[in-house]
């Protein structure tokens, strides 16, 4: 149980109705309202909310624009569940950022596709660039929001791509984060810890400069950040399924 998904409804009932549905695939966070909801984001990697419109406070519509214009959290896909019928309300629902639209009463099974096909789409892309050499970065985003965020934290990892000391704090301190707002934000949008996120920069780069052919392997090592050649090389294979040497047979002349 990989992915945690944060249920949202004020009906008590339902949040248990919910949970036992859900609970057996994924890791289950439940709110009883919108406040609430926006805590257990601040604390835990969510990768997909089911909420529901109508509540009191911070409505459904309410939460998920608060949700898809915050930097933190713009990421997260979100299911509105609503008993509203027409297509305003269906309409509302998708001004304001929702990814997918249930209507109540609902199919559990249904629920349980629409989630799957969400959270598996995804995983595809984040697969696709963590497997290719040349993917870029932004393929991970899915608003304009974390197009931009993702893309200065490439160009920041990419100027600073020698440092052998980059770490996660000297990361999230350039992105305005705090430490664990920034874990959650990269762990969620792109299945990587901050560091294998490092990691897959300098293994591109060292791709590209390994195609120029203007360096030895142990040259583009030390100029990718790594201190150790054999590190390099291990990990270069894990991620493209290939050493550096047998990267650099393959390609076409």
């Amino acid at each position: 149980m990989s992915e945690s998904i944060l249920v949202v409804d004020d009906n008590q009932e339902i949040l248990e109705f919910l949970t036992e549905v859900l609970g057996d695939t994924y890791k289950v966070h439940a709110a009883e309202s919108g406040e609430t909801a926006l805590q257990i984001m601040d604390n835990e990697v969510i990768h997909l909310i089911v909420l529901d419109v109508m509540m009191p406070g911070i409505d459904g519509f309410e939460l998920c624009q608060l949700v898809k214009s915050n930097v933190n959290y713009c990421h997260i896909p979100i299911i509105l569940l609503t008993s509203k019928n027409g297509h305003r309300a269906h309409i509302e629902g998708l001004e304001v950022g929702a990814d997918a639209y249930i209507k109540k009463p609902f199919s559990p099974k249904f629920l349980q596709i629409q989630i799957a096909n969400l959270l598996n789409n995804r995983l595809k892309i984040k697969t696709h660039f963590a497997s290719s050499p040349f993917e870029d970065v932004r393929v991970m985003a899915h608003s304009k929001t974390d197009e931009a965020f993702l893309k200065t934290l490439d160009d920041y990892i990419r100027k600073n791509i020698e440092d052998t000391q980059l770490d996660i704090e000297t990361l999230a301190q350039h992105m305005n984060m705090s430490r664990p707002t920034f874990y959650r934000k990269i762990k969620s949008l792109s299945a990587l810890s901050p560091k294998e996120l490092v990691d897959i920069t300098r293994l591109k780069k060292a791709a590209s400069l390994i195609a120029e052919n203007e360096y030895s392997l142990s040259e583009i090592s030390r100029m990718v950040g790594y201190s150790s050649q054999s590190l390099f090389s291990r990990n270069f294979q894990k991620y493209f399924n290939a050493s550096p040497q047998e990267y650099f047979n393959a390609l076409p002349r």
